[in-house]
C-alpha cells in the first residue's frame, strides 16, 4: 500500500510536519531574517544564531504534540493531520476511536482558544498600539505612523482569525455529532 492509499481514514502526513521539517523551516527563516538585518556577509554568524531558535521551536512543537495526543488518546504524528482536516473542515473520521480523539482535540483546541481570549488580545493590543503611542510621544511621526498601519493590519487579522478558527472548531463539533 502506498503512502497516499491508507487502510485508515488518518490523513496523509507532510513534510512540514515531521519535527525535521518544522526545524529546517525555523533554521531557514531565522537564517534570513537575520541575512535580511546584518546583510549577506554576516551569514556565518545567521546560520549559527538560528539553530538554537530552532532547536527550541522543535523541542516545543514536539512537548506540545506529546501534551495534546496524550490529552486526547491517539498518537502525537496524528495531531498535525488531525489539526488541518478540523481547519480545512476535511472529512469527519468513520473509526469510533478516531472520532473521539478528533473530538476531544476540538474541545481542548476551543477551551484554550476562548481561555486565553481574555489576556491575549489586550496585551497584544497595548503592545502594538502602545509602542505607536511611544514612537509619537518621541517625535517620530513616521514611525509611529507605520507602526499605528501595522497595529490595525494585525489586530484585524487576528480577529477575524480567531473568530474563524472558532467559528471552524464549533462547525467541525456539530459535525462530530452528527
Amino acid at each position: 500500500m502506498s503512502r497516499t492509499e491508507r487502510s485508515d481514514d488518518r490523513p496523509r502526513p507532510r513534510w512540514r510536519d515531521s519535527l525535521w521539517g518544522v526545524g529546517v523551516i525555523a533554521l531557514v527563516v531565522g537564517a534570513g531574517v537575520r541575512l535580511v538585518l546584518h546583510g549577506a556577509s554576516a551569514w556565518p554568524s545567521a546560520v549559527v544564531g538560528s539553530v538554537p531558535v530552532a532547536v527550541l521551536l522543535v523541542w516545543w512543537t514536539r512537548r506540545r504534540r506529546r501534551q495534546d495526543a496524550e490529552a486526547v488518546g491517539t498518537e502525537p504524528d496524528d495531531v498535525p493531520g488531525m489539526d488541518r482536516r478540523i481547519l480545512r473542515g476535511g472529512p469527519v473520521p468513520r473509526d469510533p476511536e478516531r472520532r473521539r480523539a478528533m473530538a476531544a482535540l476540538v474541545d481542548s483546541r476551543q477551551e484554550r482558544l476562548r481561555r486565553n481570549r481574555w489576556w491575549a488580545f489586550p496585551t497584544l493590543f497595548l503592545v502594538f498600539f502602545g509602542t505607536s503611542a511611544l514612537w509619537f510621544a518621541s517625535g517620530s511621526v513616521g514611525a509611529g505612523s507605520m507602526m499605528l498601519g501595522l497595529a490595525i493590519v494585525f489586530m484585524s487579522w487576528l480577529t477575524w482569525y480567531n473568530l474563524r478558527f472558532d467559528r471552524r472548531l464549533s462547525q467541525m463539533r456539530g459535525r462530530l455529532r452528527d
